[in-house]
């Protein structure tokens, strides 16, 4: 159930920060690569660096928000450099 949980809420993440980008409208594979690697990567940093623990806090969802952001900034660089 937990992964169900996780899945989800990288999907809604990346789709939200997709939605901020003007990266599109409807949810993809795209939007839950970056919400899981960017709730991964920002969830965790913020984290440890605001509450100095791994537990659920506002500062590690805004952080994979920001992470998921960042992802999608790289992906569409890379995209359109090739």
């Amino acid at each position: 159930m937990l992964i169900l949980a996780l899945l989800g809420f990288g999907m809604l993440i990346g789709w939200l920060a997709q939605l901020v980008l003007g990266m599109g409208t409807r949810p993809n594979g795209q939007s839950l690569v970056a919400g899981l690697v960017g709730s991964f990567v920002g969830g965790t940093l913020a984290s440890l660096i605001i509450d100095r623990d791994l537990q659920i806090h506002p500062s590690g969802l805004i952080g994979s928000f920001v992470g998921a952001i960042i992802v999608l900034l790289i992906w569409r660089a890379v995209d359109n450099r090739s």
